[in-house]
């Protein structure tokens, strides 16, 4: 026991020797002197840390310094003296040496956790421009957070550090790293959808391999999860198009996660749109396959006017959709469809009677498709009125934007089109592009065969989007 309190470190190598040959030359007493910090200490990587004036250098010796595990080890110890490393370094100063601490702390069971103030104000301050030489460690960091707060059974406290994370290290708000979907997943598995909204409000336009140890699954999994939180909150037509990015995302062969977000693509479109809009020619077609003739087909089908069926289809394959976790869209799909129906009855009729729309929608109480009307009314989905024999008059809706909309639309207008300029001279100056694109211009598996666009129908001929399909 030292003077402090704390447990005496253990003898480095050499210290035993130098007390035993106090009476040796000196150069001997030099090689003991020398030998009393051994070279995969803390201690000597905490005055590299402290003294290096280049990150690059200081990353690889960090890297390098020995095998992976002893590395992790050696990194998430304490000090030869019991002190811990990270009370002697400043975070916006030393943040790469920092990071490879915490990062290995976080995820090495058998060293004590950093508190959890201390992650939270690592995130928030440090230097973005350290940490970009270390990609690797930022992923180990992120991740370490999350199985953190599952350590400590509070899985919510990690959303407010990796969003941290997530903002300060991207270069701009468009950029994807590998932080993205762990911060997505982390909101979606406990439910706090509206924490992943600032995040989910910038669309992807860069994806930087130097800048985060990226994969193609990252991209995957951060748009279905997005897609699953904006569905979440109902924010139906930014939900399908993130599901829709997920879909189409190109590979050789489709990830499972893909079926899954088309599955959910295809019911948030029958909520938002009642009906289904044809997916991009480049989608794969092997998804296409996958789902035909599928419970899923069976309900887009028979929606949104056969209620009984749709019911019935519920019903019978419940297991299915509970297991596929798509029941909740499903019922919500149910509940509006009715809505649907009366919409199209606006194309066709002027005028209808309660009693006439009940019939076409599967209503049986007047009164209730009166409530309905007068809700559809409220929320500016059609333009009706109800006279007092029960006869409802449709109209076209009225104009509703004003001036100051059509600015902005032209102005966000103006912005994506700058954007996608920029984009298209990236990709002309990209030889790896340009080497598949003349590879495969030719190649028909870049898009679905022709009978693949029925595949959301049962029908032998036929526009699967047609209205058709429904009745």
């Amino acid at each position: 026991m030292n003077q402090s309190g704390l447990p005496t470190p253990p003898l480095q190598p050499g210290q035993q020797a130098s007390a035993s040959n106090a009476n040796t030359p000196s150069t001997s007493n030099q090689q003991s002197s020398s030998d009393n910090v051994h070279p995969l200490s803390l201690d000597s990587l905490l005055v590299h840390i402290t003294t290096s004036s280049s990150p690059h250098t200081l990353n690889q010796t960090l890297r390098n310094c020995a095998p992976k595990d002893v590395r992790e080890t050696i990194l998430s110890s304490f000090l030869g003296g019991g002190q811990d490393p990270l009370t002697l370094l400043d975070i916006r100063s030393h943040t790469l040496g920092v990071l490879y601490i915490l990062s290995a702390r976080l995820n090495t069971s058998i060293s004590l956790p950093p508190p959890l103030q201390y992650v939270e104000d690592f995130c928030r301050s440090f230097s973005p421009e350290q940490a970009r030489y270390a990609p690797d460690r930022v992923t180990l960091l992120a991740k370490g957070i999350a199985c953190f707060s599952e350590t400590i059974g509070n899985p919510k406290c990690a959303i407010t550090p990796l969003y941290s994370l997530v903002e300060r290290y991207s270069p701009t708000p468009s950029h994807l790293t590998t932080v993205h979907r762990i911060f997505l997943s982390a909101c979606v598995s406990t439910r706090h959808f509206t924490a992943a909204l600032p995040v989910l409000s910038h669309p992807i336009t860069t994806i930087d391999t130097t800048l985060s140890d990226i994969h193609y699954n990252d991209n995957l999994v951060y748009h279905y999860a997005g897609g699953m939180a904006l569905a979440a909150l109902k924010r139906w037509s930014e939900a399908e198009e993130f599901f829709e990015i997920c879909v189409t995302s190109p590979g050789q062969v489709p990830a499972a996660i893909q079926m899954e977000a088309l599955k959910k693509w295809l019911i948030v479109q029958l909520i938002y749109r009642g009906k289904i809009m044809p997916l991009p020619k480049y989608t794969n077609p092997m998804l296409f396959r996958s789902i035909k003739n599928t419970p899923y087909t069976s309900f887009a089908n028979f929606y949104p006017q056969h209620i009984d069926q749709l019911r019935t289809i519920l019903e019978k394959d419940n297991q299915l959709f509970t297991n596929d976790k798509t029941l909740g869209l499903l019922s919500q799909a149910l509940e509006r469809a009715p809505r649907w129906s009366i919409t199209k009855l606006t194309s066709t009729y002027l005028t209808l009677g309660l009693s006439d729309i009940g019939r076409a929608v599967g209503i049986q109480k007047e009164e209730d498709v009166r409530v309905l009307i007068l809700s559809m009314v409220e929320s500016s989905e059609i333009s009706a009125q109800i006279s007092a024999d029960g006869t409802v008059t449709f109209a076209d809706p009225p104009p509703t934007f004003s001036k100051e909309d059509v600015d902005r639309v032209l102005m966000e207008a103006q912005e994506q089109g700058a954007q996608l300029a920029r984009l298209e001279k990236e990709m002309a100056r990209s030889r790896e592009y340009l080497t598949k694109a003349v590879r495969n211009k030719d190649d028909s598996s870049w898009g679905p065969a022709v009978d693949d666009d029925s595949a959301f129908t049962d029908r032998a001929a036929g526009n699967w989007t047609d209205d058709a399909m429904f009745s």
